[in-house]
């Protein structure tokens, strides 16, 4: 039995007592390492929403007598622990990112948002991942995203476009991977957002998805596909 559940179960009810929506939760692949989703809101209500979240959990974990981490990489040689931000983009009723003709369903401002994020990715990792301990999590072999790449299907990427379920194309969204929990994410969503921005208004081009493991490319196939990494420490 997992004897967190309870832990967990509390701490998403205080939350939704302070009107932090959850969508879900679940034991993660690290021991003791744990998920809970908030659903979606503007990018200022998530930031604070994400601020209550860590000050409630750390608070229900000591009334139970234990200790609630957001540190990226608390345990060697186990997963480490991240903040998948998930970003649509809606214009009135409508999702600017969806384009029913593309073959990957994406339209142009979609593509030119993720190219941003891409394009700016090794200097946003200061702020997404800001501290020193955020680079023994970014490290190949831990489902830890250290190539800058997209996809659809592929976890080992930077962005991930979750696939598109017909009459769903509100769903249509991107999911950035290198942002850990411990960033203070008012300053994480205002450079990610940044980033994407200027790369719709500047029309950035956004290359082919790479679907294959990229751990398990070699070096020279990395360079010929054009993946650079993040940086590998906080210098």
């Amino acid at each position: 039995m997992d004897v967190a559940s309870d832990l967990r179960r509390e701490t998403a009810l205080a939350l939704e007592s302070m009107g932090v929506k959850i969508e879900y939760s679940h034991h993660e692949v690290a021991p003791s390492q744990h998920e809970i989703d908030m659903r979606y809101n503007d990018a200022l209500s998530m930031a604070d929403s994400a601020m209550t979240f860590r000050l409630t959990a750390k608070e229900i974990a000591m009334k139970h007598g234990v200790y609630a981490t957001f540190m990226p990489k608390p345990l060697f040689g186990q997963n480490g622990s991240g903040m998948h931000v998930h970003h649509p983009c809606l214009k009135g009723k409508e999702n600017a990112f969806f384009d029913s003709n593309d073959k990957y369903q994406l339209s142009q401002v979609a593509k030119g948002y993720i190219a941003g994020i891409l394009n700016d990715a090794r200097e946003i990792s200061s702020v997404v991942a800001q501290w020193v301990n955020s680079y023994k999590r970014l490290v190949p072999g831990y489902e830890a995203p250290v190539y800058i790449s997209w996809a659809r299907r592929n976890r080992s990427t930077l962005v991930r476009v979750p696939m598109y379920k017909p009459g769903k194309a509100n769903a249509t969204r991107i999911e950035v991977r290198f942002p850990d929990p411990a960033c203070n994410p008012y300053l994480a969503f205002a450079v990610m957002l940044a980033a994407g921005l200027k790369g719709i208004e500047e029309n950035y081009p956004l290359p082919e998805p790479i679907e294959e493991d990229i751990f398990e490319l070699s070096a020279e196939e990395r360079h010929k596909k054009g993946i650079v990494s993040l940086p590998g420490s906080l210098r």
